[in-house]
């Protein structure tokens, strides 16, 4: 184990990196970025396409926020760049504002690059990266998946030649091109088709070759190159046959130039909530991949870090005329199979990108637009989730409600609304679900100090004494609730003369749960019935003891239900004994 870097270059992790690193390791991170590299100059120039930006915006994504977030980065093998999901999002989001800001594509998307880079660093300045759990994993499976379709669906166009035209939704656009197969073009179906078919086979046949030959690694990076062949067969298909289809087309050699994005008050008022939500679901995939890495290795990923390093990466996104990065799940995964072992690998990586941009740039002009179709669509088709939906149904339909109700507003009004929808939903579901607590009867369980529910056990109980578990916090959505189970359950219990509130699972009281505790007080005071509490935690302890509550409550607060019992139990039978 190396030694942790302390003080400011904890911030900087490569220097941890380089303070370990062995001359073995060089081999295998150039190897790995070689081959990241290569996977990444087609996948870059797609995913500019499909935000709606020339195709050296997608290598300059691949530029210098790759170089950052190597140097700022936690995880050893994320590649930070482009990738789908927020490409389709900057592409809604130009969609929706373009017009009104002269069409500067790439002004906007630098804007919310900068507007990204600044809410993550936030984020961290003010320690409540937790924000991003408001994206719950069925609003994300939701909106990965709606966005995965209409990923698909924007593709048709170029995988067809058929011309895009504006429509209302995904449904109309997919009609509307039906409506008008004859516009197809031939050869570019054929390109397109023979691409989508190359790629779907490539990798399970190179994991069959590999199998015969014993190779030990299944997960090689071998089976995820497609891509680039698809790439350079189709280039060549044009070159030497002459064929006519529409392409890349032109993309400038040489670096970006560093220019800050434009500064006017309301283009960055419009964009913002946009790249609010474009910087949330950023780190969030970011974070996932980085960790599903790390787990393979047994580390783990600085979710602190993390923030940091992203917003550098959009930061300089921003100033390089790119658009919003995160990490790649696919280019990611093929660093880790082709053995990269550090984030030297990515910086291998930048490097062919730089060699793309300065030398190949005409070779990459004749690129067919049908090839870079079928790239995204089985790019994006892997990010699919539905594989179990069944088992989540059978476990908590609710979350296939949200995932469901997600997927389908993506659809319907776009993946901005979409998101906030399946938020929205998300929030009101847990706001019901905790509205509406188990509050439970608990006796003890044969001779021990346990107690269980007297539903489920047969336990032990008392007429003089009732044990009620609250199993939620008591907070404004369910304050009335619990107060009415705790009067009823009285009302049901002529005998009693004492309740006892069991707050093991209480782990805040906000202050309509205050007020309602004391309501219950006095309302049981005045029915000559003891409260007690047990198993107060100590922050809800706390907060207690500073309130008027701690001096009114007619019982006590016991450490234990145990103990609790016992008190309670010798005082019943010495009042009996005295009367």
């Amino acid at each position: 184990m190396s030694e942790q870097p302390t003080g400011w270059t904890r911030y900087v992790p490569i220097f941890g990196v380089l303070g370990s690193y062995r001359r073995e390791d060089l081999s295998y991170d150039l190897v790995a970025g070689l081959v990241v590299g290569i996977v990444t100059v087609p996948q870059a120039i797609a995913y500019a396409f499909l935000a709606g930006l020339p195709p050296e915006t997608g290598l300059y994504a691949c530029l210098l926020p790759m170089v950052l977030y190597a140097f700022l980065g936690s995880s050893r093998q994320l590649v930070v760049g482009p990738v789908a999901v927020a490409a389709l999002m900057v592409a809604d989001t130009i969609r929706n504002h373009a017009d009104q800001y002269g069409h500067d594509t790439v002004g906007i998307a630098a804007v919310l690059c900068m507007q990204a880079g600044l809410l993550l660093w936030l984020l961290r300045l003010f320690q409540v990266g937790g924000i991003v759990n408001i994206l719950s994993r069925p609003v994300i499976g939701g909106f990965i998946n709606g966005a995965v379709i209409l990923i698909v669906i924007s593709q048709i166009p170029a995988l067809t030649g058929i011309p895009a035209s504006p429509s209302s939704g995904p449904l109309t656009n997919v009609l509307s091109m039906a409506q008008r197969m004859s516009d197809a073009h031939a050869l570019t179906i054929a390109i397109g088709l023979a691409s989508l078919l190359f790629l779907w086979l490539f990798p399970p046949l190179v994991k069959r070759s590999l199998m015969r030959r014993k190779t030990p690694r299944e997960d090689s990076a071998l089976t995820r190159i497609g891509p680039i062949f698809v790439a350079l067969g189709s280039i060549l298909l044009v070159l030497v046959a002459g064929f006519e289809t529409s392409s890349v087309g032109y993309i400038p050699a040489g670096l970006p130039s560093i220019k800050a994005p434009p500064f006017r008050l309301d283009l960055w008022i419009d964009l913002a909530p946009s790249a609010a939500l474009i910087a949330i679901v950023a780190y969030v995939e970011s974070f996932s991949v980085g960790s599903a890495l790390a787990s393979r290795q047994r580390k783990r990923v600085n979710s602190h870090q993390e923030l940091i390093a992203l917003g550098a990466a959009n930061l300089g996104a921003a100033f390089t005329s790119a658009y919003p990065v995160a990490g790649s799940f696919s280019r990611s995964s093929v660093n880790y199979a082709a053995g990269g072992r550090t984030p030297i690998s990515s910086l291998a990586s930048a490097l062919v990108i730089l060699i793309a941009l300065m030398w190949l740039t005409p070779l990459f002009q004749l690129l067919p637009h049908a090839a870079l179709a079928a790239i995204i669509i089985i790019s994006v088709v892997g990010l699919v989730e539905f594989k179990d939906f069944k088992t989540h149904w059978r476990f908590y339909r609710l979350d296939v409600m949200t995932h469901v109700v997600t997927l389908v507003s993506v659809l319907a009004f776009g993946v901005e609304t979409g998101l906030l929808t399946g938020v929205c939903v998300s929030i009101l579901l847990f706001i019901r679900r905790s509205s509406r607590p188990h509050i439970t009867t608990v006796g003890r369980l044969g001779g021990s100090t346990h107690f269980r529910n007297i539903e489920r056990y047969d336990a032990e109980t008392w007429p003089k004494v009732v044990a009620v578990r609250v199993d939620e916090s008591l907070y404004f959505a369910n304050a009335n609730r619990v107060e009415d189970r705790v009067l009823k359950i009285v009302e049901t219990n002529a005998e009693a003369q004492h309740i006892l509130l069991v707050c093991s699972s209480i782990n805040f009281i906000d202050t309509s749960g205050l007020e309602m505790l004391r309501r219950v007080n006095e309302s049981l005071r005045l029915a000559s019935v003891k409260l007690h509490l047990s198993e107060v935690k100590g922050p809800v302890m706390d907060r207690l003891a500073e309130t008027a509550f701690a001096r009114e409550l007619s019982g006590e607060m016991f450490f234990t239900t145990d103990e609790a019992m016992q008190k309670i139990d010798e005082e019943s039978t010495g009042e009996i004994a005295n009367s």
